[in-house]
This record gives C-alpha cells, sequence and structure tokens, in this order.
C-alpha cells in the first residue's frame, strides 16, 4: 500500500526544497512563500494520512532497499512516531507562517533563502530522528539536527548570537562524541545497530557486560542530557533560544529539545528495555535530575528581565517534567511524559510568537517595560496568558493535564515527594508568569493611556499564534484526543516484543 511510502515522501519533499531553495532566482517574494507553504502543507497532509493509516490498521517497518535490517536502515512507524511527526509539522508549519513577516525584521534581505534552507533541514532531520530505528542513522540525523540548529541561531550575524551558536557548538559536541562513544560500546555487546536487534542480544547477555551497559548508558543520557537541556547540562540554552531570531526560539524550545528527549526513550526502552533500566538504577538516577531541572529552571528564571531569557530558563524546568515521567518507567509516567512532549510544544511555542510580536510591534524586551501592554496588543497578551496560565497549571488549559496525568503517575509508583516537588515547580511557574500577566492587563502604562485597541501585526503573525492557544484549550478539555493515541503507543516502547 503507497501509505507505507509517506514517511519517506515526507523526507523527500523536506531534503529535495531544502536543496532546491538557494537555487532560486528572484526575490523573497509571495510565489516563494506560497511554494514553501505548499510544500509544507502537502508534508503536513501526508502526515496526517499515516497517523490515520496507523491508527486504523497498524504499526509498520519501513527497510530501504530491501536490505535486511540488522545491515541496513529500518523506520519503525507506530502510532506515536506518526501522532510525532502530524505535531511536528503543524507546529511548525504555523512557527514558519509567522516567521513570513517577523524574520524580516530579525536578518538580512540576503539571508531569507539560506534561513528557510536551515529550517527545512531542521525538520528533515527532526523526522528522521523520530522514525529510524537504527543507532547510527538516529546520530547521523542528530549531528544534521545540530549544525542546522547552530545555523538558525548565528545567522542574526551579531556578537550575542555568534557567542551563543558558538557555545551550543562546543558543548553539542561534546555532547555527540560522548553520544557516539555510548553507541559504540552498546555496538561491542551487542554486535548490532538496528535497535531490535540490539534489544534481543541485550536482553540475554547484559548480565555479562553490566559495567559496559551502564558505561555505554552514562555516555549516552549525558550526551542527549547536553542536547536536551536538562539542568545542569543547560547552560547553552538561555543564551542560544534568547538571542535567536523568534521563529528559531519558538523551534528550537518548542520541537528540537523534545525530539532528542524522544530518542533518549527510544534507547532506554527500545534497545535496553523496561526491565534492564530498571535493574541497573538509571531511572531513579533520571528522576533525581528531573526533580532537580524542574526547581532550579524555574528558579532561575525568576531572577530575569529579558522576557525571552525567561522563557529559555522556562523550558529547562519544563524539560524536567518529560524526564520525570521517562524516568518513573511505568505506562503512565511514560504516558505523561509522552503527552507533556505535545503540550509543551504548544505552549512553549505559544509563548516565544507573542513574545516575538511585542518585540515586533513595540521593540521592548524587559518584563519591567510592559506594563499595560495588553491594552495595546490584547490578542497577543491574550495568546501568552493562555499559554503562561497552562504552564503554571490552571485548569481548563493543557498544561493541568499534564501535570494532572503526571501527579497520579508519581501516586501509582508510589512515589509522593514527586508530587510535592511537581507542586512546587508550579508555584515557581506563577511566581513569574503571574506578574507578567497581571501588569499587561492591570497597570497603567508610563507612555500611553490604557485605552484598548487591536495589534498592529500582519494576520500571518497574528492567526498562528492564535490557533496554537486554540489549540492548548482544547487539548485542555478534550485531551483523550491525543491521550488515547499515546497510551496506544506507550506499549511498543516498554514491552516492543511482546
Amino acid at each position: 500500500m503507497s501509505s507505507i511510502h509517506f514517511p519517506v515522501y515526507i523526507l523527500l519533499l523536506l531534503l529535495i526544497s531544502a536543496i532546491l531553495i538557494p537555487l532560486k532566482k528572484g526575490d523573497y517574494d509571495d510565489g516563494f512563500k506560497w511554494e514553501m507553504m505548499g510544500v509544507l502543507g502537502l508534508a503536513w497532509a501526508l502526515s496526517l494520512s499515516l497517523l490515520i493509516f496507523v491508527l486504523r490498521d497498524q504499526s509498520f517497518t519501513y527497510t530501504f532497499g530491501q536490505w535486511n535490517p540488522t545491515i541496513g536502515i529500518e523506520f519503525v512507524v507506530d502510532e506515536f512516531s506518526a501522532l510525532m511527526t502530524l505535531v511536528v509539522l503543524s507546529v511548525a508549519t504555523l512557527i514558519i507562517i509567522y516567521s513570513l513577516k517577523d524574520i524580516e525584521h530579525e536578518i538580512l534581505k540576503e539571508q531569507f533563502f539560506s534561513y528557510y534552507t536551515l529550517i527545512f533541514l531542521l525538520l528533515f532531520s527532526m523526522i528522521g530522528m523520530i522514525f529510524t530505528n537504527d543507532l547510527f542513522n538516529l546520530y547521523v540525523f542528530m549531528e544534521i539536527l545540530s549544525l542546522t540548529s547552530c545555523g538558525i541561531i548565528s545567522i542574526k550575524r551579531k556578537k550575542e548570537n555568534l557567542m551563543a551558536s558558538f557555545k551550543y557548538l562546543m558543548l553539542g559536541a561534546i555532547g555527540s562524541v560522548s553520544i557516539l562513544m555510548g553507541i559504540a560500546l552498546l555496538y561491542m555487546v551487542t554486535g548490532h545497530l538496528n535497535m531490535t536487534a540490539a534489544y534481543e542480544v541485550i536482553t540475554q547477555v547484559w548480565q555479562s557486560y553490566p559495567r559496559n551497559i551502564l558505561i555505554a548508558l552514562g555516555f549516552i543520557l549525558t550526551g542527549f542530557g547536553i542536547k536536551a537541556a536538562i539542568f545542569p547540562l543547560h547552560i547553552w540554552l538561555p543564551d542560544a533560544h534568547s538571542n535567536a531570531p523568534t521563529p528559531s526560539s519558538a523551534l528550537l524550545s518548542g520541537l528540537v529539545v523534545k525530539v532528542y528527549v524522544f530518542a533518549i526513550a527510544k534507547i532506554l526502552f527500545r534497545v535496553l528495555g523496561q526491565d534492564i533500566v530498571q535493574s541497573i538504577g538509571v531511572t531513579e538516577f533520571i528522576t533525581y535530575f528531573a526533580v532537580l531541572s524542574m526547581i532550579m529552571g524555574s528558579v532561575f528564571a525568576i531572577g530575569q528581565t529579558d522576557i525571552k531569557r525567561l522563557l529559555a530558563y522556562s523550558s529547562v524546568a519544563q524539560i524536567g517534567y518529560i524526564f520525570l515521567g521517562l524516568g518513573l518507567a511505568t505506562e503512565l509516567g511514560f504516558s505523561a511524559g509522552l503527552f507533556h512532549v505535545i503540550t509543551h510544544a504548544l505552549m512553549k511555542s505559544a509563548l516565544f510568537l507573542s513574545a516575538g510580536a511585542i518585540i515586533y510591534q513595540t521593540g521592548k524586551r524587559d518584563i519591567r517595560d510592559l506594563d499595560g501592554i495588553g491594552y495595546q496588543m490584547p490578542i497577543t497578551m491574550g495568546v501568552f496568558s493562555v499559554a503562561a496560565l497552562g504552564m503554571i497549571g490552571i485548569p481548563g488549559l493543557n498544561g493541568f493535564m499534564s501535570k494532572w496525568y503526571l501527579s497520579l503517575a508519581v501516586l501509582e509508583a508510589d512515589k509522593p515527594v514527586f508530587l510535592i516537588m511537581i507542586l512546587i515547580s508550579s508555584f515557581l511557574n506563577a511566581i513569574y508568569y503571574l506578574p507578567i500577566i497581571i501588569a499587561a492587563f492591570l497597570k497603567e502604562s508610563n507612555e500611553r493611556d490604557n485605552v484598548m485597541v487591536l495589534d498592529r501585526l500582519p494576520k500571518t503573525m497574528m492567526y498562528p499564534m492564535v490557533i496554537i492557544a486554540i489549540g492548548c484549550v482544547v487539548m485542555g478539555f478534550f485531551p483523550h484526543i491525543v491521550m488515547d493515541v499515546v497510551e496506544r503507543a506507550v506499549p511498543t516502547f516498554l514491552f516492543i516484543n511482546n
């Protein structure tokens, strides 16, 4: 059936677009914008069809060139990889629509084509990481993702951008070498790079090579911990996300770091398996760092005055929630963690896009200058408020449902101390988000009277923000739309051969 080839079609669409964009002659005009939207629309339609096919029939594997999967490249297309691909393309498409006008104020005119080349390569590598079932192929896609991420940070050609991307590049190189060392150690034990084949061997021999596996996991978790920005390996993230162009910040924080978390989940549960991971105590180790990230990310966010830097530190805290779900290593915990991957992608994209809209219209980045901004930009601040309240965990929003599922998971695992940490983290979120909302709508502006006027923003910037905010509300009232798919996908991670 042709639907089986959809993952390859999606990747080819993105890769071919990335190759053709630099060859384009002419200006950055409406024709070019419509061509990009056409490619993204087609890729989105293919991802939606793929998800429907997987939910209706079953998950499947795709082997390139009819090679044996143990020596060739294999994709695993299951419920969650199909859902994750749809989420990545949906959120990325909205961010790119937003960028069509915003990017004109962020970078030089001659850089427009280069920027979108990097964006399409970024999407190509993310989706490749989601589908691949091969450890080395995962590493290759990861390196493409790392380099393109550096590119979309440094493209502004300002001192702070170059410093941020250099820091990201140096720490990313350490992470990449660490991951490669871990993969090499796993290959030494199993003799396979295919994840399924490695799992079948490792379940039989892990008691003979416990140190090799433990050291391999140490390298892999450290490397991906750097790339996913778990505390205290997060030091590259605040500079990178706060100085990058707004669309880049939204992509990096909303999507890119989540793909690295997804890669960790694959290695932990598809290569090693739930029993081995729990028996060597890795999951407990992960939960400690998750809690540290949840608390310290918020503590650092409280002290920030730059709005984008505050959002960057907030991402560190939110990554902790996802790692806590993974660290519980239970079905409900894993489901809650994966649910929060999607929840945070929506909330943080909405926050960065609304912050970028404020900078676009007013040039203000300092939180102390935002008194009364809700009257000048009510739609933008409405979007910001919805996403921020979701981060805090107000009922009726998707962030509340994430914390609800995670709280149920920690209680089921008989670890109520983590519930206290979730509540403390939520309280800290309120400390730095609520003052912004209160100042925007309840304080007098020093520059103008508090008279309500509509935002002076291009429609291509306004509509994506509003759609993402609506998504946050819909997921808050109807979480089962996503959770049902996630719960169907969890057994493919935790019990891959059962």
